[in-house]
């Protein structure tokens, strides 16, 4: 049975043939750059809410020392 999500490895040299032959060999560098840059920045987006999180966390844990500290 053939899985519809599964992509093989000619799956994949069939998809970047078409992908070479749609956009040429000068336009694909400059896209496969974008496709780079966009799929850092959401792993920056992902990554930012649980540092704040993270930080939030700690800060509340640093005034309940000083809190503690002043007692």
């Amino acid at each position: 049975m053939i899985h519809p999500l599964f992509i093989g490895t000619t799956e994949l040299i069939i998809i970047a043939c078409l992908a070479l032959l749609l956009f040429g060999g000068k336009k694909l560098p400059e896209l496969m750059k974008g496709l780079g840059q966009g799929v850092q920045s959401f792993k920056k987006g992902m990554k930012e809410p649980l540092e704040e999180k993270e930080q939030k966390s700690t800060d509340n844990g640093q005034q309940a020392k000083d809190a503690e500290a002043e007692k």
